[in-house]
């Protein structure tokens, strides 16, 4: 049990792994919305392309 604290207060200062985890939730939140971007583009895109088609 004693080894597990000692891992576990040597991971509470390791800063590391606090930067590894804000980088991983800043890269996560940047998917997210690119994500909605490109659907949103994309919905847009073929509205055009269908309204484009049906003139010809």
């Amino acid at each position: 049990m004693d080894k597990l604290i000692v891992h576990a207060l040597a991971l509470k200062a390791d800063r590391k792994a606090v930067t590894a985890l804000e980088y991983g939730i800043i890269a996560s939140i940047l998917g997210l919305v690119l994500v909605t971007i490109f659907r949103n583009f994309g919905t847009t895109l073929t509205n055009l392309f269908t309204t484009v088609g049906g003139s010809i």
